[in-house]
């Protein structure tokens, strides 16, 4: 499954590269790296990561308590998390300005299966 569009979003993502652990039902655990982040979710990163749509999974960023979710979609090492419960804004301002070094302030919308020209 590919990620939504940027029109189909309820609000706009935040880029950062913040260190994170996910946990799986099953207890495995992986570290992640979260790579945007909005109120209503966020998209991980990792080289080992397999999780397929539906799965419900627990994000927990470095410093922070755990946020539960569920995979909404997966594929090439990333997975998008809708979360259980909505962040407030502030939250996700605040993740976003602590760990943004480098990055755009807004992740641009990439069709599926278009990737980044390497450098």
């Amino acid at each position: 499954m590919t990620p939504p569009t940027a029109d189909c979003r309820r609000s706009r993502r935040l880029a950062l590269a913040m260190p994170a652990r996910c946990r799986m039902v099953s207890g495995f655990v992986e570290d992640v790296v979260i790579r945007d982040i909005s109120a209503e979710g966020c998209r991980i990163m990792s080289l080992a990561l397999n999780l397929r749509p539906g799965t419900r999974v627990v994000v927990r960023p470095a410093g922070m308590e755990g946020l539960c979710g569920t995979v909404r979609w997966s594929g090439h090492n990333e997975a998008g998390i809708e979360f259980e419960r909505p962040l407030h804004p502030a939250v996700a301002e605040h993740m976003h300005r602590s760990f943004a070094t480098f990055l755009p302030p807004e992740v641009p919308y990439r069709p599926s299966g278009v990737r980044p020209l390497a450098a």
